[in-house]
């Protein structure tokens, strides 16, 4: 599973998430996103989050494959 796959099967669930604005807020780029899987259904996403190019902290999410969804 890609960062690029989830992307577009949350589109529904979570249209703004990967929104470039949303994205370029948060100094990031989907590139910037690492996916890990978790379990059958489940993967984790993670990406830094810079402020004024600072390192602020990290964007977690759980891809829930199942729903489509973002937690």
């Amino acid at each position: 599973m890609t960062i690029y796959e989830i992307k577009e099967r949350t589109q529904e669930t979570s249209p703004n998430f990967f929104d470039r604005d949303t994205l370029r807020f948060f100094g990031q780029t989907l590139g910037d996103f690492k996916v890990k899987k978790q379990s059958e259904t489940e993967y984790l996403i993670s990406a830094p989050s810079y402020w004024s190019g600072k390192l602020m902290g990290y964007t977690e999410r759980i891809f829930n494959t199942e729903t489509d969804e973002l937690k």
